[in-house]
C-alpha cells in the first residue's frame, strides 16, 4: 500500500532542512548564517480506516486532515459472534485410563 491518501491524493513531498548559526539581527546579532542544507521528506499523516464504498467494506489510507472534515463514512463495528453449537457443549475432555494387571 503506497503512502497516498485515498481521497485527496496527498503523498510525500520533498523539501530541505536548513542548518543555521548565529544570532538574528532583530535580537542584536549580525544575522544568521547558513551552514548546511540537507534534503528531507514531508510525509502526510495517514490513518488506515475501514470505509463503505458501493456497499462493500474496504480498508484504505486516509489523511487525518480529511478524516476531521467528517466526509468519510466509516464502516460499522462488527458485532457478529460464533454461534454456540451442541457439539461444542457435549464434548468434554476424558482422562486417560491406566492399564490394570
Amino acid at each position: 500500500m503506497s503512502r497516498t491518501c485515498y481521497f485527496t491524493g496527498k503523498k510525500p513531498r520533498s523539501g530541505k532542512k536548513i542548518a543555521r548559526r548565529g544570532i538574528a539581527k532583530k535580537s542584536g546579532g549580525i544575522g544568521l548564517k547558513t551552514t548546511g542544507i540537507t534534503t528531507r521528506r514531508f510525509i502526510p499523516n495517514l490513518q488506515t480506516v475501514k470505509i463503505i464504498e458501493n456497499g462493500t467494506v474496504k480498508r484504505v489510507r486516509v489523511s487525518a486532515k480529511y478524516l476531521k472534515t467528517g466526509r468519510v463514512q466509516k464502516a460499522p463495528k462488527r458485532t457478529w459472534k460464533r454461534p454456540e453449537t451442541a457439539q461444542d457443549q457435549s464434548v468434554q475432555p476424558v482422562a486417560p485410563q491406566t492399564p490394570t494387571a
